[in-house]
């Protein structure tokens, strides 16, 4: 934290052309999801949500760049696993989910293929080295059914030679699926099958080895998550702040505001480092309607995504 407070800037490692997560706008401008928690860490360090400078990586580079050091923060649509979480592994902290996605197979409707079953013995395009590539074969072992991989280093290979017709399925993130093929010429001639072959919940990440880093990026998103159960906004904080500080009975909105309350200096962050969060992208939820919602060119429900209190898998931890 000192290291970035002392450059001025957050540097966050992200995908790059996964419309709804994070792609580059056509004025330049890094966008989605992934790219807002890479904003919403900035607003709330270093009290400005632009001072981030984004680094695109590929799948086989995000976990090095991340030990390495050469981003801080990596928000790349990377879903939680035992060996990336442990120090055996790749030694990773993640943050809360933020994403329940799971692993889909993407057809073309020409093809006649109804369900994953019906892709015994036929290639399927796959990025290797990844968890997609493992339980691709996992799968087809548990449901004895012949896989056959064609492997590819990067998303980019493996759904172009999809759409050139040398496989008959690409599988990846269900999410990720659903975002390339926003950008395919006739969308509606793919269909992605009802089968997930694994969850993949996704989460942001930093290095183990700074606790302290690892806990202000955890709470930083849990706060969009609290201010959505807070019914907290982007046009209505400085209005909700006002009357937070008029009456002392509004003790959960004061305590997540930072009025008469300093819940950030135990992360060494200011005592309204959820209000600049918010401030900076909006809650949860107005994340999830910009960027992967039905009115966005993916048009995803929010299912999962939904607060648990609206029947969803979404929650924050008391902010207490």
């Amino acid at each position: 934290m000192a290291l970035i407070r002392n450059r001025g800037q957050l540097i966050c490692g992200v995908e790059g052309t996964m419309p709804g997560f994070s792609w580059l706008s056509p004025s330049n401008r890094e966008q989605g999801l992934d790219a807002d928690l890479c904003r919403a860490v900035a607003a709330s360090l270093l009290g400005d949500g632009e001072r981030v400078r984004f680094i695109h990586l590929s799948a086989a580079e995000r976990f090095t760049a991340l030990g390495s050091g050469e981003v801080d923060l990596l928000a790349r649509n990377t879903s939680i696993s035992l060996s990336r979480d442990a120090a055996g592994g790749n030694a990773i902290s993640f943050g809360p989910i933020v994403y329940y996605d799971s692993q889909g197979l993407l057809v073309p409707v020409a093809s006649g293929v109804r369900a994953a079953a019906d892709l015994a013995g036929q290639p399927i395009c796959v990025v290797t080295g990844t968890t997609t590539e493992q339980n691709l074969a996992d799968w087809g072992r548990r449901n004895s059914i012949a896989i056959t991989p064609l492997k590819f280093q990067t998303h980019d290979q493996s759904l172009t030679a999809y759409l050139q017709g040398r496989c008959t399925a690409v599988t990846s993130s269900r999410a990720l699926l659903a975002a390339r093929r926003s950008t395919f010429h006739n969308p509606q001639a793919h269909k992605l099958l009802k089968e997930e072959l694994s969850q993949e919940p996704l989460a942001p990440a930093t290095r183990q080895g700074d606790p302290g880093w690892a806990d202000a990026v955890r709470w930083i998103v849990y706060a969009l998550i609290r201010a959505e159960e807070l019914g907290l906004t982007q046009a209505n904080l400085k209005a909700e702040a006002a009357a937070a500080q008029r009456d002392p009975r509004r003790l959960e909105q004061r305590r997540f505001l930072g009025v008469g309350a300093d819940l950030g200096r135990q992360l060494e962050l200011p005592a309204d480092f959820g209000a600049r969060a918010v401030s900076a992208v909006g809650n949860y939820g107005e994340l999830f309607e910009r960027h992967l919602g039905p009115n966005t060119r993916l048009g995803l429900p929010r299912g999962r995504q939904r607060l648990v209190d609206d029947g969803g898998w979404i929650q924050a931890p008391p902010f207490r």
